[in-house]
Order: C-alpha cells, then structure tokens, then sequence
C-alpha cells in the first residue's frame, strides 16, 4: 500500500527516535562520508538535522570509521563497521531507548531528503502502520520507520551491507510505502561525482 501525500500536520513525535548510520570508511570516496561537508555542514550533522527536523527524538547516530562530535545527540560505536551496515543496524537498535514506540532510521550519505519526508513516515506510524518506507516516485528507498516489536527481528535479519533490506522484503505484509518523490530526492553520495553532482544541485 502506497499512502498519499498528506498535507495535515502529523501528531506530535514523542517517543519515536531518529536512528543515523553513519560507520563506513567511503572507500569509493576516499574518505568517511560522516566527514564530507555540504553547505557548511557535515553529512552527520545534516543527517542529524534531517530526523530532528522531522520531529524524531531522541537520536542516536552509529559510528565507527570516523570520530565524530555531535551535540545532543546519543553516539553509539560499532566496533564491526567493516562487515558492513548490518551491523551498525544491530548496534543501533540495541542502543535504543525501550520508551520509543519506533525508530526512524536515515543513512549519512543521502543529503538530498529533507525533513518532511521523516514527518511523513511518522504520520504514517500514527495512523496504524507499524513499518513504514519512504519511496520516490513509486521506488523503495530510505529513510525507513519500524516499530518496536519488530526491532529484534529487523536486527536478526540484518548481515553484511544489507541493512534493513532482508527484513523489509522477508515482511512485506507489514510494509507501507510512503510517496515522498515531491520533497526529496535519495540520491547515494558514494563518489567523488556524486559529490560534485550533488554540491551544484544544491546551489541551484
């Protein structure tokens, strides 16, 4: 089930936390993309502005490549980041707080998505579903929202660079895809030209 854009204003996000993977060492880039700034920024720090800006609280952001300083927020090392993101997703959900209902989870290396697209994924969490997947124009990217009782399990699926990917397509029932095309783009910031690409569209 895809849901329409909704133009009303989500409840408030108490209790759904923000969850940023941001481990790797960027070996296509040359150096950890936690790292890479745009606009002033960081890609943590964008990553972490993105989830609070969207309404999520608290947040926890994965490291391990990179030593990073962010205020506010709860740093979680992953002392395995070279196998792969699966393990930053374990760490991160064992980090969690048992009071959050669900968890948005973003990556550090897509600097396009904007904060509405977390305020639509949690809306969609208020209105019943309990896994939530923002999609661009009808495909299946990130950030994604799962609710606690299907932590352990997303945990359980989770191995090598696929993240959340097992546990989204092994429980699809549970999926619903949240539109987004039209306030965000989830282009992957994996190379040097990625990086130029994405620093001209943003001075547009």
């Amino acid at each position: 089930m895809t849901l329409p854009v909704r133009s009303r204003v989500p409840p408030a996000a108490s209790g759904i936390a923000g969850l940023l993977l941001a481990a790797g060492s960027g070996s296509r880039l040359g150096r950890p993309k936690a790292l890479v700034e745009l606009g002033g920024q960081s890609l943590a720090e964008r990553g972490v502005a993105l989830l609070r800006g969207g309404g999520a609280d608290p947040i926890f952001v994965v490291t391990g490549a990179a030593e990073l300083t962010l205020p506010d927020v709860t740093l979680v090392p992953n002392p395995d980041w070279r196998t792969g993101m699966g393990s930053s997703l374990r760490a991160g959900l064992a980090a969690l707080q048992a009071d959050s209902a669900a968890v948005v989870i973003a990556l550090v290396d897509q600097p396009l998505i904007g904060p509405e697209v977390v305020r639509r994924l949690i809306a969609a969490f208020w209105d019943g579903a309990r896994v939530a997947v923002a999609c661009y124009s009808g495909q299946r990217r990130n950030p994604v929202l799962i609710g606690r009782e299907h932590w352990a399990e997303a945990a359980a699926m989770a191995e090598g660079d696929s993240g959340a990917r097992e546990f989204l397509r092994t429980r699809s029932d549970l999926v619903t895809l949240v539109e987004c095309g039209d306030v965000g783009r989830a282009d992957d910031l994996d190379t040097a030209a990625d990086l130029k690409r994405i620093t001209e569209m943003m001075s547009r």
